[in-house]
């Protein structure tokens, strides 16, 4: 296959995947859903916190910088942190307790009931995103996994699972983002669109 050929498949690949999740009522209702749990817990007074690892790691900072900054709207800002970008803290946590506590510390250390935590896993089988997911379980911390096609382990935690229909890590990467994106914009217009006419 020549570089051509390839670049038209990966788009191909990515089309496919995005017209599964548009024909799949129920995922499209688990965005909303998610959707309108932020926008709840922002009303409440809550925030949402991210992680991952890896490329999944630039996802969640992506994301919260999207919700902390601004989507489309110039408006406030809302509550949200990617748990990893102090690395001060992480290389710390992992240094004295292992790389597998560094979330968990962090959700210890930031999150209260009623916010919401979301773990980025394309595998959903992290360990440290797992052990925080487990904390949040038993501390009324509502948790949303974006993950793969099986969800993995983290499916066991996730209260909203998102599970883009890929084994592909590429492909699912790039999902989560739309996924994202969507989710941020219909949070803001929720929460701002009334004051930005």
């Amino acid at each position: 296959m020549n570089n051509i050929d390839r670049i038209k498949e990966v788009f191909n690949q990515s089309i496919k995947i995005k017209k599964a999740i548009l024909a799949d009522e129920i995922f499209i209702e688990r965005i909303a859903n998610v959707s309108d749990i932020i926008i709840d817990a922002y009303r409440n007074g809550n925030k949402v916190l991210f992680a991952g690892n890896g490329g999944s790691a630039a996802d969640a900072q992506h994301l919260a910088a999207e919700l902390t900054g601004k989507f489309y709207l110039n408006r406030e800002p809302l509550s949200a942190e990617a748990l990893h970008t102090n690395s001060s803290f992480v290389t710390a946590v992992a240094n004295d307790f292992g790389y597998d506590e560094i979330y968990l510390r962090g959700i210890k250390a930031q999150a209260k009931k009623g916010d919401v935590f979301i773990a980025i896993s394309t595998s959903g089988n992290s360990v440290n995103l797992i052990k925080a997911m487990e904390y949040c379980n038993d501390n009324d911390i509502i948790t949303v996994g974006f993950t793969g096609a099986s969800g993995g382990k983290m499916k066991n935690y996730s209260d909203y699972l998102l599970n883009v229909p890929s084994t592909d890590t590429p492909r699912i990467q790039e999902i989560h983002i739309v996924i994202g994106h969507i989710i941020c914009e219909l949070v803001e217009h929720a929460l701002f669109a009334h004051d930005c006419r």
